[in-house]
């Protein structure tokens, strides 16, 4: 490896491990390497191009001072690489997860011999799910909606970033009434064959066990549910019966309170899976 490029990355790292895991702290600081200078870990370790970023740390060091406070490092830059997908990010979105990636591959393979599909993908947020269904297929017709305003903007961007074809609009599954026309949500107009959701289902009394890269940056609106009902957005969608697939990125807490929710809505062939770290993660009904 360039020993100019060693160093620089150790210098970085060491600053970090005060308050990050060694691995962290060195991916992060590959990460900041990666994204200023605009090549990948493989050519800076081989020094395939000579840059002079390392040399200036006032380009540095605002990161660095601004990932001490725990700020996450997908916000610092605006973007992040998820999915195969570049994808824009503000305060406004969550920062996608694998655990969602795995979502998305359970939906492409369920629906694998399916040509034309209607997928709506409720609490859309930086429009990830939708986004990504939309890449694997550019048949289907990709409906997102998501309660917040700037959620829906940045999905947007992010669409046309990855030039994908996807409608998305401001919608409150709890009260599909449109503030602007006072008529139904064209949403309820629609027979979907396919419903996902990644909604909140995070209960407010495990913030004590959260990190304050999520509970001092990430939205809120969009992790946390009431201790005593975390189950109301599925309930909601479920009570919907929007599509005839329906498939839920859900708490490990509560798959079987979620598979029974189901059943109780007239849902069969209710199956949940588990995601990469063993946990239940994907919960999948039909409607007859």
């Amino acid at each position: 490896m360039n020993s100019n490029i060693k160093y620089q990355i150790s210098t970085i790292q060491s600053q970090l491990e005060s308050a990050y895991p060694a691995d962290e702290a060195e991916a992060l600081a590959w990460w900041i390497a990666e994204e200023l200078t605009g090549l990948s870990r493989t050519q800076l370790q081989i020094g395939c191009k000579d840059t002079t970023f390392f040399a200036n740390m006032q380009k540095i060091q605002p990161i660095i001072d601004r990932l001490l406070h725990f700020e996450p490092i997908q916000y610092i830059f605006g973007h992040t690489l998820w999915a195969g997908l570049d994808l824009k990010l503000t305060p406004a979105t969550l920062i996608p997860r694998p655990e969602t990636a795995e979502l998305v591959e359970r939906i492409n393979d369920q629906m694998v011999n399916d040509q034309m599909v209607n997928v709506l993908d409720i609490g859309t947020g930086s429009g990830c799910i939708a986004i990504a269904l939309k890449k694997a297929h550019p048949e289907w017709q990709v409906t997102g909606i998501d309660i917040s305003p700037e959620a829906i903007e940045v999905a947007r961007e992010n669409a046309r970033r990855n030039n994908v074809d996807v409608h998305f609009e401001v919608a409150d599954i709890f009260n599909l009434q449109s503030p602007i026309t006072n008529h139904q949500s064209p949403i309820t107009n629609h027979q979907y064959d396919v419903v996902v959701s990644n909604p909140p289902y995070i209960r407010e009394s495990e913030k004590v066990s959260m990190n304050p890269n999520v509970l001092d940056y990430e939205p809120a609106s969009a992790l946390f549910v009431p201790d005593g009902d975390p189950l109301r957005f599925y309930r909601r969608i479920a009570e919907l019966r929007l599509g005839r697939q329906l498939f839920f990125e859900i708490s490990e807490y509560f798959s079987d309170e979620i598979e029974d929710l189901l059943h109780q809505s007239g849902y069969t062939d209710i199956h949940t899976y588990r995601d990469i770290y063993g946990k239940p993660r994907i919960t999948t009904g039909k409607l007859l």
